[in-house]
């Protein structure tokens, strides 16, 4: 399994938001950046015109820009980034401490703001990932479920403290995924 998977364009004003399933807008002249990049990409390495996307716009609309041109798009719920409940879209500074103190105490299993857990999030990616098929994938997706998959497919599984999270990928940033992943089990540091 191959999945080459760019992260979307940055979107616009959302410095300081908690940003996961918030359904933030992006810049045109970005989207249409990422496709090029993306369609050059595919005819350099010969790739399928076949692109999966999340369905939150800041991904879903480079898909909407590659179908104009011809190619064939899927929106994969499954891609979307981690739901933060009714965190998502407000500042990281409007949460309750206490709240955030209760995510970093048990960080794989507490649900952020009602929304979905570390091990929800990774056993979703899993799925996913393990269902692809042997030829190449191209997708747009999120820093989050990037991150996650690359520690799913280097079989390092889930980190047990925030601190241990890795950096995001930067915006237009092309990740290969190349190994089937493991379970999701929680690694301990």
């Amino acid at each position: 399994m191959s999945l080459y998977i760019w992260r979307h364009p940055k979107p616009i004003k959302v410095q300081g938001i908690c940003l996961g399933r918030t359904d933030a807008p992006v810049d045109a002249r970005k989207l249409r950046r990422l496709a090029n990049q993306i369609q050059g990409f595919a005819r350099c390495h010969r790739l399928p015109k076949v692109i999966h996307t999340s369905p939150l716009q800041r991904s879903a609309e480079v898909g909407r820009l590659l179908a104009k041109r011809g190619w064939q798009w899927r929106v994969v719920a499954e891609l979307q980034e981690m739901d933060f409940g009714h965190w998502d879209g407000r500042p990281w500074a409007s949460i309750d401490r206490e709240e955030m103190d209760a995510w970093c105490a048990d960080f794989t299993g507490y649900a952020p703001g009602g929304g979905e857990s570390l091990q929800a999030f990774f056993a979703r990616i899993n799925r996913w990932l393990n269902a692809l098929p042997e030829e190449p994938v191209l997708a747009v997706g999120h820093a989050g479920w990037i991150n996650a998959a690359r520690l799913l497919a280097s079989g390092r599984g889930m980190p047990t403290q925030a601190e241990d999270w890795p950096p995001a990928v930067r915006y237009r940033q092309r990740v290969v995924i190349s190994a089937a992943p493991a379970e999701p089990a929680p690694r301990r540091i």
